[in-house]
């Protein structure tokens, strides 16, 4: 996995601008005007809060190059967020949140990199341990549909291990 978003920067200044994102506490996002939070998908500061640390370190912030992040980060994955919310297009992406184009650019180099995946498994390890339970799922539960599906594309082999196959005739 790679190295957690909690690094050392220079002081915030809080009474300028509410996000504490890298892009304004570095302030690369000085021309970006601080976005109204109005929508349902938008983040809360205690969603914030528990995101933010788990957000992975930009490589330029690591010396292996690249440029300064330009566009704020919360407002980058409330974007994301409400795409995914309402189902729309790309396109249609509010005014109030950065152009389109870049946070679709945003989404794809998470994707292309499998950031999205690591962030979600991040994300449910805080939650099960704030719960009490393991990091890790220790089970999974697979059901008949599943197993049936999963023979008709070829991935038969990697769900019946173990000699084990769903018959439609006897249930088993």
């Amino acid at each position: 996995m790679s190295q957690l978003y909690a690094v050392v920067v220079p002081e915030f200044d809080s009474s300028v601008v509410s996000c504490d994102c890298l892009a304004h506490r570095f302030g690369n996002a000085a021309d970006q005007p601080e976005r109204a939070r109005r929508y349902p998908s938008d983040m809360t500061d205690a969603e914030w809060a528990e995101v933010r640390p788990l957000l992975p370190v930009p490589a330029w912030l690591e010396g292996r190059g690249g440029r300064p992040e330009g566009y704020c980060h919360r407002q980058m994955l409330d974007a994301v967020r409400y795409v995914v919310d309402n189902g729309i297009k790309w396109r249609s992406v509010p005014a109030d949140f950065p152009a389109w184009d870049r946070v679709y650019a945003f989404f794809r180099r998470w994707r292309r990199q499998s950031l999205d995946v690591e962030f979600h498994d991040r994300l449910r390890g805080e939650v099960r341990v704030s719960e009490g339970r393991a990091a890790e799922p220790t089970a999974g539960i697979i059901d008949s549909q599943s197993v049936r599906a999963a023979s008709s594309v070829r991935l038969s082999r990697a769900v019946t291990t173990a000699g084990r196959r769903y018959r439609a005739a006897s249930g088993t």
